[in-house]
């Protein structure tokens, strides 16, 4: 391919997985470049009568579209009334927005508590288009079909089918947190209390902590006495 040059990249429509959805569902398209941030404050508007304001923002919140940073404006009660909050919201991801969407998910689920979660895998349809450096060379275009992993998420107010695979009951995340926690701490505790080592030989005879050691006894060099014997005796003879 080093003839070819990418021209253009066409992703093909996925229809839904999930039958019998209102026309009226909100959908979140996660992309690579899409922002968390921006994400989150456009589904807890739908999931929620009045959104709270997000971690780490002021307290009118901003929306950032084409490099540029624009103050919305908060609308007074008396003018328009309170939307009633979405019942369902659908999040899709393909490629490397797999990722975002499962986290946004995960983070609405503990905005918002009671939901029900709907999940499906499957693959998505990507088209390639490949054009030749030196169209005078004889060359074809090329057309690449590469499928990318997807995923679908439905969060609901209402229950669903949870014979279905892919389904998630509301639950308690400070519950499942707590016990993780707890477990992460009983292992570290056992590896403190278990990984120590005893300090010291082993007690065994001609073995110290460094290794074997010679045995202690009498030298084998002569004495005094021994050697002043032996001169006494070469002297009478």
């Amino acid at each position: 391919m080093e003839n070819y040059s990418k021209a253009r990249t066409v992703e093909q429509p996925c229809p839904c997985p999930f039958p019998g959805l209102s026309s009226d569902t909100n959908e979140v398209r996660v992309k690579d470049g899409s922002k968390i941030r921006n994400l989150l404050r456009y589904a807890l508007s739908r999931m929620e009568v009045k959104p709270r304001a997000l971690e780490g923002e002021g307290g009118h919140p901003k929306s950032e579209e084409g490099g540029s940073t624009t103050e919305v404006q908060e609308a007074p009660c008396s003018q328009a009334p309170e939307k009633m909050p979405s019942r369902q919201i659908v999040f899709t991801g393909t490629g490397k927005g797999v990722s975002k969407a499962i986290t946004c998910v995960e983070i609405i689920k503990r905005r918002v508590k009671g939901l029900h979660q709907q999940t499906r895998l499957l693959f998505s349809t990507v088209l390639e288009v490949w054009e030749p450096l030196e169209p005078a060379a004889g060359l074809d275009s090329l057309t690449v079909n590469r499928s990318i992993p997807a995923i679908w998420v439905l969060l609901s107010r209402d229950p669903l089918d949870a014979s279905l695979p892919g389904y998630q009951a509301p639950g308690n995340f400070d519950a499942l947190w707590a016990q993780a926690s707890k477990e992460d701490a009983g292992v570290a505790g056992g590896q403190r209390h278990g990984g120590r080592k005893k300090r010291g030989g082993g007690g065994g005879r001609g073995k110290g902590p460094g290794g074997p050691v010679r045995p202690t006894g009498r030298s084998r060099e002569p004495g005094k006495g021994q050697s002043r014997g032996k001169g006494v005796l070469a002297g009478q003879e």
